[in-house]
């Protein structure tokens, strides 16, 4: 910066200072002008915690949030293709449901159930995951490209104006000491600056009348949309549960014939022992060395990786650790493969070096 620069610099922070602490009084601006500025720094608001807000309401659980933003920038430092998406709790379930009805068997009512509504739980996530990309492109796109381009903008003016206001109070001021063409030219300044933002508040808060109306317009219309396939999902899903409710009740019931009983042998034998043999106890398999020599952990729960990357092990299992991604995720090592896992599943043996 030049010296006329760090000089004007000075002058405006002496007349803040001035103002601030001294109690001086500077150039107001007029009603209109705050009132749309009141209104716009309402809307830079709104803006910012609706985003948020419809995330959260899209994708409620924050540890899958934190999982997927995790491996998105992993996927980003690799050079790679954005990582997986929100995993939709309505997937989870169907899988679920589905696994255990194939372990149930066509013979049993109950997982022939379950393998119905989980298909329905699967296609109502694959309808959310719709839903997600939609409100995702016409609602939450456009107001991060309002809150990134017209309202920053906005703030720029503003700044902008507040400095000039600022040099121009310091120079009025100062008259007599400073030349009346450098209070004039200091006066036009800032009124150039008033002028621009002004026009750029009037031109959002017109605006809005029809664009965020109608990108809430879209948010809502994606709801109804998701909500009628939705419906349609479950009244087909309610239709086959009521078909195998009457399949079951109609199916003839088989009677438990019990077998017969084990008789025991109490007969002399040294090797039978009366009948009851006795075996040792089954030893359980060795752990490998904890290798204490390096940074690692040991498992305190059972971890079934979810996501491509993850590392999954067992209880007791010691992990070599190789990098702490963030405050919720490590990567290591376990029998040569390599993953993520998470911060809380593990109580950590040899800490990694700061």
């Amino acid at each position: 910066m030049s010296v006329a620069g760090l000089k004007k610099q000075f002058h405006k922070a002496t007349q803040r200072v001035s103002e601030k602490v001294g109690g001086v009084e500077g150039t107001k601006l007029d009603e209109d002008f705050l009132e749309m500025e009141k209104k716009v720094d309402i809307t830079t608001r709104a803006v910012l915690d609706i985003m948020t807000k419809t995330v959260e309401y899209l994708q409620p659980n924050p540890a899958t949030r934190a999982r997927m933003s995790m491996m998105n920038s992993m996927s980003k430092i690799r050079g790679q293709e954005k990582g997986p998406g929100y995993t939709q709790a309505e997937t989870v379930l169907g899988e679920s449901m589905q696994k255990f009805g194939r372990e149930l068997g066509e013979e049993s009512s109950f997982g022939l159930a379950l393998i119905d509504a989980g298909e329905a739980m699967r296609e109502l996530g694959e309808v959310k995951d719709a839903l997600d990309m939609e409100v995702k492109q016409n609602f939450i796109d456009p107001l991060q490209n309002l809150h990134d381009k017209d309202l920053k903008e906005i703030q720029h003016h503003l700044k902008k104006l507040e400095g000039r206001r600022l040099d121009f109070d310091y120079k009025k001021k100062r008259q007599g000491k400073v030349q009346d063409e450098e209070i004039k030219q200091a006066l036009e300044k800032f009124d150039d600056s008033k002028e621009i933002a002004e026009q750029s508040m009037f031109n959002l808060l017109e605006s809005d009348q029809i664009e965020q109306v109608s990108q809430l317009a879209s948010l809502v219309q994606a709801q109804v949309e998701y909500h009628r396939q939705a419906t349609e999902i479950l009244q087909q899903l309610s239709g086959k549960m009521e078909d195998r409710i009457r399949e079951a009740s109609t199916k003839p019931r088989k009677e438990f014939m019990p077998k017969p009983r084990t008789s025991m042998d109490f007969s002399s034998s040294e090797n039978h022992n009366g009948g009851i043999s006795h075996g040792a106890p089954a030893r359980s398999p060795g752990r490998s060395p904890v290798p204490m020599d390096q940074p690692c952990c040991r498992a305190l729960y059972d971890f079934d990786p979810e996501n491509e990357g993850e590392l999954g092990f067992k209880e007791g299992d010691i992990i070599t650790l190789t990098n702490k991604i963030d405050e919720n995720w490590y990567e290591g090592m376990l029998h040569g493969q390599s993953g993520f896992f998470p911060v809380n599943y593990v109580d950590i043996l040899v800490a990694l070096p700061h």
